[in-house]
């Protein structure tokens, strides 16, 4: 192949990026019934055969599709950072996840169940991809009991609480159940983790 060639051909990691975007921006907004190789290729940009190149099975699309999500999820906590306020990175883990959810819907909503997979019955999003984004929580849940800003306990089982609030909020959010009140950030999400913080730290008596 010459220089030339190789520079004009499309880079396989960003084709099947598209394609993942692209699956998860039909699961999102029509469904798995219509999820097809031949739609999903139309709407990023290249073949058929390269859903089955870059992923074998339709199936293995909508894994790849949910574990994508977890990757961001991820990342996005990641940028958060560490302070010495543990409670306050607690805080700022729990803004990551909700702007990521924001701003990766149609991901999100795969990576969770949310968006249903019909007859598509594939394995689901990678495991130890999954328990890596608990894993950041239950991290930080640890730090802070280490610091003394939250009563020592199984930090695994803590960390499962507050990703429950937190997670059962986000979905509220996405689906657009929250707007009864306004500036439900504000109303719901913020005060009822300050509420399940307070619950979890030493008594100031």
């Amino acid at each position: 192949m010459s220089r030339v060639s190789s520079e004009l051909e499309p880079d396989r990691s960003d084709v099947r990026g598209r394609l993942v975007e692209e699956a998860a921006r039909i699961l999102g907004e029509e469904g798995p019934s219509a999820l097809s190789a031949r739609r999903i290729a139309a709407g990023a940009g290249t073949s058929t055969m390269a859903v089955y190149t870059h992923f074998g099975a339709m199936s293995a699309v909508v894994d790849e599709v949910a574990t994508e999500g977890f990757r961001r999820l991820i990342a996005h906590v990641d940028a958060v950072g560490r302070s010495d306020d543990t409670l306050a990175d607690l805080r700022a883990s729990a803004a990551a996840y909700r702007e990521n959810a924001l701003e990766n819907r149609h991901l999100f909503g795969v990576m969770f169940g949310a968006v249903g997979r019909g007859d598509l019955h594939g394995s689901g999003p990678n495991p130890e991809v999954a328990l890596a984004a608990f894993d950041q929580i239950a991290g930080l849940v640890e730090r802070a009991m280490t610091a003394g800003t939250l009563l020592p306990d199984d930090p695994r089982q803590v960390a499962a609480q507050f990703w429950s609030a937190l997670h059962g909020y986000v979905m509220l959010e996405l689906s657009g159940v929250v707007r009864i009140v306004d500036d439900p950030e504000h109303a719901v999400l913020w005060p009822m983790l300050t509420h399940l913080l307070r619950g979890l730290a030493p008594s100031s008596d």
